[in-house]
């Protein structure tokens, strides 16, 4: 795992426990897309099927991920919390599952960064799925706000 990555996990690790609690780990990032996948066995409900909260977690901790690395990429210490979100569970997950999401176009990027370099702080809207057989089996929408951290703090 590449050095951004492997210091977004132990960002997760200390800075949000039930990152290992649910036993997230970071299956790729590439194409401005990121995947976390966590293990259907530590995340099972009464149904034998996939935790409600751990899918939740998980596509929240996508976005969460993702606008670290944006900010990473762009040179930016920030704070990032999710402001809302909204999520449609369309199907039972019953496999270990990959919560994937994907950078929003480039116009969103640069607004996001600029109002960041500008005013100090910025929102972002996210959109999030896992996937099993080929079919979404969860759909998440977040909106995470970020907010510059002043070097040396």
């Amino acid at each position: 795992m590449k050095g951004p990555l492997r210091e977004l996990i132990e960002r997760l690790k200390t800075e949000i426990p039930i990152s290992s609690v649910i036993g997230l780990t970071i299956e790729r990032y590439e194409n401005g897309c990121l995947t976390l996948s966590v293990p259907l066995g530590k995340n099972i409900n009464q149904q034998g099927t996939a935790f409600a909260g751990s899918l939740n977690a998980t596509l929240t901790l996508a976005g969460w991920s993702l606008v670290w690395l944006i900010l990473k990429e762009a040179g930016i210490e920030g704070s990032i919390v999710i402001q809302d979100s909204a999520i449609h569970y369309r199907q039972p997950v019953t496999i270990d599952f990959s919560a994937c999401c994907c950078k929003p176009d480039p116009a969103t990027l640069e607004k996001m960064i600029g109002a960041l370099r500008k005013k100090g702080k910025a929102r972002i809207a996210l959109a999030a799925e896992i996937r099993q057989e080929g079919e979404v089996a969860v759909a998440f929408n977040g909106r995470y706000v970020v907010q510059v951290v002043p070097k040396g703090t």
